[in-house]
């Protein structure tokens, strides 16, 4: 991640797990969080881009943004 990217309030580091323990851990963590905070995650599960793509769209939840780094992703979720 770089400097243009914005700050998070909680991040949840699902690397080494696969579908669907990153989804499940990230939804756990936003329902404890107040609406408009974002939550940073990291995964190496290449099928969660698709996961959090399909997963944003059906909770109303932003996906503000992802990316690749360090060998595997990231991704910028803001609270509904």
């Amino acid at each position: 991640m770089d400097s243009e990217t914005p700050a998070h309030d909680r991040e949840v580091d699902a690397r080494g797990l696969n579908c669907p323990l990153p989804i499940l851990r990230t939804k756990k963590t936003l329902n404890d969080m107040q609406s408009g905070q974002v939550v940073r995650v990291l995964t190496t599960d290449p099928g969660s881009v698709r996961d959090f793509e399909a997963f944003t769209r059906q909770t109303g939840n932003a996906l503000m943004a992802q990316g690749e780094a360090d060998g595997g992703f990231w991704f910028l979720l803001r609270r509904r």
